[in-house]
């Protein structure tokens, strides 16, 4: 199993890239600058800044339960609890999410993870958090029994059972990989396809800690992060079409 980092349980705003490319039938690539945070959910509340971070409330940052998990605005770490109850799966321990926050109110996420860990602190499991620009979302839930870094043991693999993007049909697998011991902690996922690795996406960054001044140099720095997600997802999709990748369709869920 991957061991506890340092600061695997303290939430920790992270500046970083994501990175997206397909291979086939055109290659295509882009990486972009974002922040994102790592949010331990047992007392989640407790890490607010002021209006700086809020969970549940208004901020100039935030989080609320009711964009995750089963959106309707329950605790977030009772229901991760009794979801790894329900299979069978180890319980009790911290659970951290890693997402965009809401900036000025708004957020979209491609994609949030839960790192949920054990009582002994060790990473148990780790929920895929997947949402699609036509509001619908799917969770897939990974257990971990191996390492999970590139190049020690397969990865975490996943069926594809949702609809992300029109360019891509609902068949084949995901792989997860997920850094956290590194300098840069690092989340990639590999999409496969009946023809083999079609994508590899992944999100990078640095701790800078938290703290006021690191919460309030994020909003500055991207006060429209959301949107700037939002907008870039539809720029890269017309990019596609412009290069004539096939196109499947919009489904919403």
């Amino acid at each position: 199993m991957t061991p506890v980092s340092s600061n695997q349980f303290k939430p920790q705003l992270l500046w970083g890239t994501v990175m997206h490319r397909r291979l086939r039938p055109v290659e295509h690539a882009f990486h972009y600058p974002v922040f994102y945070i790592q949010l331990p959910l047992r007392q989640a509340a407790a890490h607010s800044q002021n209006r700086l971070f809020a969970f549940n409330r208004k901020g100039w940052l935030s989080v609320h339960a009711r964009d995750h998990g089963p959106r309707d605005g329950s605790d977030l770490w009772q229901w991760a609890q009794g979801e790894l109850a329900a299979r069978g799966w180890p319980t009790g321990g911290e659970i951290v999410l890693q997402t965009f926050p809401r900036v000025l109110g708004y957020a979209f996420n491609p994609v949030s993870f839960w790192f949920c860990h054990d009582t002994a602190g060790q990473l148990v499991a780790v929920l895929a958090e997947v949402n699609n620009t036509f509001g619908g979302h799917h969770a897939y839930w990974l257990r971990v029994q191996e390492p999970l870094s590139m190049g020690h043991g397969s990865g975490l693999q996943a069926d594809k059972a949702f609809h992300v993007s029109p360019f891509c049909q609902v068949q084949g697998h995901y792989r997860f990989w997920f850094g956290a011991q590194s300098s840069t902690p690092w989340s990639r996922i590999d999409y496969h396809d009946d023809q083999g690795r079609l994508m590899i996406t992944s999100i990078s960054g640095k701790s800078h800690g938290w703290s006021p001044s690191v919460l309030t140099k994020a909003l500055l720095r991207m006060p429209f992060l959301g949107l700037s997600v939002m907008g870039r997802i539809h720029w890269q999709a017309l990019r596609l079409l412009m290069r004539r990748v096939p196109f499947y369709g919009a489904r919403p869920t």
